[in-house]
Formats: structure tokens, sequence, C-alpha cells
């Protein structure tokens, strides 16, 4: 008995030292490199999470001071998405058509328009449900469902039957040379739609979490570049570096201020 608790207490150190290192690691990596189940895995970070040594994570765990600076680091990103949504719908006027496509941050900007009648066309299958002001109506694109995306060419159809005098749209990251990237690459094509029909502005929204430096590029393979003119709005906590050289490459720039 003596012997099996040192083995567990043994186990249970080891375990520690491996969140500690890592910052957060997974029930299946700690399965593997211990020769035990994932129910033993399961229940050594249950003990040690009652004890408040971890801190248990969806499939795994992470330390304290890890756990509470991811949820730090997320709220901060919400409250500059949240800023971003609040400021562009300031550019919405009563009586807009507007386009927004698969992003969050573009769609909350309708959470935000108080009074204003607005009418959106959309992609974004998270506007389904959403419960916006009274003024603001919203028509589906239809098309095949990708995630929370509608994509295809019964969704290009739809677009190209129709116009608005503003777009809204995101993008996955966009580098400093002003080359913007895509989850679904299929996005890129629906996007260009709907800035070709567009009558007045095009507005880009993006966090600073998805600024990058153009040698940071990853091998993702939904690119492409803008011709058209474009506004890119993003928060206070972006580089400065990245800001210059998205200017220096034609961007044209708001920078907005964090909200409460």
């Amino acid at each position: 008995m003596k012997k099996d608790k040192k083995t567990v207490n043994e186990r249970h150190q080891k375990i520690l030292d491996l969140v500690r290192e890592n910052g957060e690691v997974r029930s299946e990596e700690i399965s593997q490199l211990f020769g035990v189940s994932l129910m033993t895995v399961r229940r050594d970070l249950e003990l040690l999470s009652q004890k408040s040594l971890i801190r248990r994570t969806h499939g795994g765990a992470a330390t304290i001071d890890e756990y509470y600076n991811l949820r730090k680091l997320s709220q901060e990103v919400n409250v500059c998405r949240s800023s971003i949504s609040r400021f562009a719908a300031t550019l919405v006027e009563d009586g807009d058509m507007l386009f927004i496509n698969g992003s969050r941050t573009a769609l909350d900007l309708l959470q935000y328009v108080g009074e204003k009648k607005v009418h959106v066309i959309t992609n974004n299958g998270w506007a389904i449900g959403a419960d916006y002001p009274k003024g603001v109506s919203v028509r589906m694109t239809g098309g095949d469902l990708r995630g929370r995306i509608l994509i295809g060419e019964f969704t290009m159809q739809s677009l190209l039957e129709t116009s608005a005098n503003k777009t809204f749209i995101g993008c996955a990251a966009v580098y400093e040379n002003a080359e913007f990237v895509y989850d679904i690459p299929t996005e890129i094509g629906i996007n260009e739609v709907m800035i070709t029909k567009t009558r007045q502005h095009v507005y880009i929204v993006a966090d600073h979490t998805k600024l990058h430096r153009t040698s940071e590029r990853s091998s993702a393979y939904g690119r492409c570049t803008y011709d058209c003119p474009y506004t890119l709005i993003t928060d206070e906590l972006a580089d400065p570096d990245i800001l210059e050289s998205l200017r220096q490459n034609g961007t044209n720039l708001i920078v907005v201020p964090l909200s409460e």
C-alpha cells in the first residue's frame, strides 16, 4: 500500500512539473508519458485541482497562472472586438442597406445601431435567432452551411442580385503588406462580390490579435488583397509598426479606443 501511495505521489509531482513547464497539457499526453489510463489521469487531475495546484481545462490541465492569463487575454480581446463593433455602428446611417460577411465582430455592430432602420443581407449563420433592435431587418443569402457561414453558388447568386451602400467584413488575419487571410478560401469570392456590389463604403474589421508582420505568414492558402478603396478598423492595442506598414501599403485606417 505504501509503495502504491508513493508511486501515485511521484506521478502527481511529475504531472505538476509537466504542467508548470508547459503551461497547459492535454490528458492524452499525460496518459502516454506515464503509461496510465485516461481514467487514472482524470482522477489525478481532479485531486490536484481540488488542492488548487492546477486548473482543469477542457481535455487537460493548466497552471493557475496560465489559466488566468488566458482568461484575461480572452476578456481583453472581447473588449477590443466589442469596441470595434460599437464604433462600426456609428458609421451606419438610418435607412442603410448593409452587406455583412461571416465575421462575428462585423455582425455584432447590429447590437449598437439604436433606433436606426437598417436592412442587412448576410451569409453569417450567427444572425439566425439573434435578438436585434426593432429597426434591424436581416435577410439570409442561403447557400451551403460551412460551420456558421453560408457559402456556395446559391450564396453568390443571391448577392449578385442585390446591392448595398455599405459593407462590413472581417478576416482571419491581415498582414502588414495589406494581404488578408481567410479560413475558408471560398469566402474570398463572396467578399469580392459584396465589395463589387457596394455603392459607398467598404469596412474591414480586425482586432489587434489579427494583425501580423509579413515575416509571420503561415502556409494558409486563403489569401487575397483588395484593389478597391476600403477602411480597416482595428483597436488601440494594435502594433504601431504594423499600422504604419499598412498605411504605407495604402490602407486607410481607423484605430478605435477601447470602451467598457
